[in-house]
């Protein structure tokens, strides 16, 4: 009796020491060495059995909590002087190495650390109210630190986990779920341990089974997308037709810089390519048609006629090439799309899409191949060309030339030319380029204005205080374009640094690439880009490169023999991850079945038992329904003390108690004619019996448990 007291004692006491141990661990894995790892580890479990064990024996029972604490902080820094003294010693290092001596200091350092916080912690929960909930925090707070670098969809980070995974072929993600089921896991017993000793196994094993569902349903739906802002409405549920009455494309009001580094899709080019303007612009829509009030997506079958603007199977070719086919060159990229989005978009120019398989359907919404044919010509190829397609009817040309009625475009569209020289006031392109050049000067690019709700956003912005960004700057250029008689329209998509993509075949698209952007149509040449670049701005919108996360990615999506044979190359260990978690998720898999199955059985046998064993197995099946709800037997207490004490919910059970002791010990039986065994019918009235007092006395929430809980028959006794 003793020795089962102690162990019940120390294994609520070892698991504490192992969640909050786990906690250090997480915590210093990215600040420190593998020595210094082991020794906040060791310091913690050490301190976990000292606070539990001897917190209410002398000394420590006459001791304040504030001299513990003092105590605590003495102690963190004596850690500090000792790993400095260690460091900075010639002696330890000539004796070893200067590598040993740094790890000893290490070791000497986190263990004085961990020690000092967790006989704080512990000294807190044991005395205090509040305690508990504090050490509860400081558990959630390493997992959240260590995992809140995978925000936004940054698989790759933090680096620890990001770069064992690259090196191995690994899906980061597995390894941050596994992380965070361990989290939930671990607060959840915290939790508990706290509560009550009793019920730990039947709470922890119903928090296993939700844990274990949260993978199968990422397994069979796919992994949560992050919120993104500043998409310029480009992601979202797939469209099925045409999309011309989507919402005002101003979006003053919902832009923010948050989550700019949100990755939305991974590009690998197949083909050679190095864009000339700086930038890779990646087309998927444009505002094109002036509908009163503010442009917006056609509805004519005419026009845009070189936008592809839904989702096909196989391959689906544009219905207009661009022109100057010697001065552009053929690209084929194909395009993982992280988040849903409501168009395909394609390298400038796209001319076909085609669908390919997906190589990872939990990464990536969607994959095809784009195929472009990418301009090479610099703007001077612009110089002295004609402007709109000698093919359109004069309602198409009217309607990319349409603006809003507001004389002030014109005004000062035609003061903005009027210094050209002589041989360029007529030319196109020229006059095209002095109003780029106006916003590039005079334009303020902020996330920050009010000229969404306005009758006119743009010329609220063009004519006040010119601050605004790309959906602003886009359509105040188009309008004054179209004033001076050359046909334009606003692209929107992505326009993504060309250095970001680093030498490499793979270009990460992040939120922050969301772009709209002015293009006119030369004749012969097709449409064209000419996009304003304000040279002041009030919001930092660069971002950090992701160079190992582009490259995950790209590998991830290019899925060549190549790349495994890479992998194969750089795993430097025996231990395959993905077979561990594999064998994990089949024994999961298979431990859940048995306990269904030994669940069921144990129900179902007795409808189809002996009937000299039916008092045992009816009983049984009894006691594992009224366990599934929480109702079990305590240490040491009688079947009969077990009866009498539920009666008051479950009457029944005395009777079947009675029954089930008389057969068992061999006594006649009780409160039966003829002192004759209960039949298997007899018994089959008493299940139904309690089945209906669980029903009517018992919670449906305690009823679902009781359904879901695959474990509960371990509580029977």
């Amino acid at each position: 009796m003793e020795t089962k007291n102690h162990f019940m004692r120390f294994l609520p006491m070892s698991l504490r020491g192992i969640i909050v141990a786990s906690s250090y661990w997480l915590l210093s894995l990215s600040l420190t060495v593998l020595s210094g790892s082991v020794a906040a580890v060791l310091g913690c479990i050490a301190a976990c059995y000292l606070i539990d064990s001897r917190i209410k024996r002398p000394p420590l029972i006459s001791l304040r909590t504030s001299s513990i604490a003092g105590g605590c902080l003495l102690i963190g820094v004596a850690g500090y002087i000792i790993s400095s003294s260690l460091v900075k010693s010639a002696l330890l290092s000539n004796l070893a190495s200067p590598l040993f001596a740094y790890n000893v200091s290490e070791f000497v350092q986190w263990f004085c650390i961990s020690t000092a916080i967790t006989i704080l912690l512990r000294t807190l929960a044991k005395r205090t109210s509040y305690g508990a909930v504090v050490e509860i925090l400081f558990v959630a707070t390493a997992f959240v630190i260590t995992l809140s670098a995978h925000r936004n969809g940054m698989i790759h980070r933090p680096f620890f986990i990001g770069d064992y995974a690259l090196t191995r072929g690994i899906d980061p993600s597995t390894i941050l779920m596994t992380f965070g089921s361990v989290g939930v896991l671990s607060l959840a017993a915290l939790l508990i341990i706290e509560s009550s000793h009793k019920r730990l196994l039947y709470h922890f094993s119903i928090l296993g089974t939700l844990c274990f569902s949260l993978l199968i349903y990422v397994r069979l739906f796919g992994l949560p997308t992050p919120q993104l802002t500043n998409d310029l409405g480009l992601t979202g549920q797939e469209q099925s037709g045409s999309n011309s009455q989507r919402e005002n494309p101003f979006r003053d009001g919902e832009n923010e810089a948050n989550d700019k580094e949100a990755p939305v899709a991974v590009v690998v080019f197949r083909d050679d390519y190095e864009s000339s303007t700086g930038s890779y612009y990646f087309r998927e829509s444009a505002y094109s048609q002036f509908n009163g009030n503010i442009l917006g997506f056609t509805s004519r079958d005419d026009m845009d006629q070189d936008l592809i603007e839904q989702y096909t199977q196989g391959r689906t070719n544009t219905e207009q090439l661009p022109g100057s086919e010697d001065k552009r060159t053929a690209v084929r990229t194909t395009i993982g799309m992280l988040v849903s989005h409501r168009t395909p978009f394609g390298l400038d120019s796209p001319i076909a899409y085609e669908d390919t398989p997906n190589p990872n359907n939990l990464r990536f919404k969607r994959t095809y191949d784009a195929y472009s044919l990418a301009p090479e010509f610099d703007f001077n190829y612009l110089l002295g060309r004609e402007v709109g397609r000698a093919n359109w009817s004069e309602e198409v040309l009217q309607e990319y030339l349409t603006i809003p009625d507001d004389p002030r475009y014109q005004q000062l569209a035609a003061s903005l030319t009027e210094s050209l020289l002589p041989q360029y006031e007529n030319d196109a392109f020229a006059k095209a380029w002095s109003i780029k050049s106006y916003l590039d000067e005079n334009g303020i690019y902020s996330l920050k204005n009010a000229h969404a709700y306005e009758s006119d956003p743009a010329a609220s912005f063009l004519f006040g205080d010119l601050t605004g960004y790309c959906m602003h700057f886009a359509f105040s250029a188009t309008y004054l374009f179209r004033s001076l008689g050359i046909p334009a329209r606003v692209g929107i998509g992505y326009s993504v640094p060309a250095s970001n993509r680093a030498g490499g075949s793979s270009l990460l698209v992040q939120a922050i690439h969301g772009h709209a952007w002015p293009e006119i149509y030369f004749r012969d040449v097709g449409w064209v880009i000419v996009d304003p670049a304000p040279q002041q701005t009030l919001v930092d919108m660069t971002t950090d490169p992701q160079n190992d996360l582009q490259q995950l990615l790209g590998d991830m999506l290019r899925n060549d023999t190549s790349f495994e044979d890479f992998l194969d190359s750089q795993r430097s260990s025996s231990i395959n991850i993905t077979i561990i978690l594999n064998t994990i998720y089949a024994l999961t898999v298979l431990l859940l079945l048995a306990a269904y199955s030994i669940k069921l059985y144990r129900l179902w046998i007795p409808r189809h038992g002996n009937e000299a064993a039916q008092y045992r197995l009816s009983y049984r099946a009894i006691l594992d329904r009224l366990s599934a709800i929480g109702l079990h037997r305590h240490y040491g207490e009688s079947r009969e003390e077990f009866a009498q004490r539920i009666a008051g919910d479950i009457p029944t059970i005395i009777k079947a108690t009675d029954n089930h002791l008389a057969s068992a010990l061999g006594k006649k039986d009780i409160g039966l004619e003829n002192n004759v065994r209960l039949s298997d019918q007899q018994w089959s009235t008493l299940r139904a019996a309690i089945d209906k007092e669980i029903k009517q006395n018992v919670s449906s929430g305690r009823k679902v448990l009781a359904l879901i809980n695959p474990f509960s028959w371990l509580l029977t006794k």
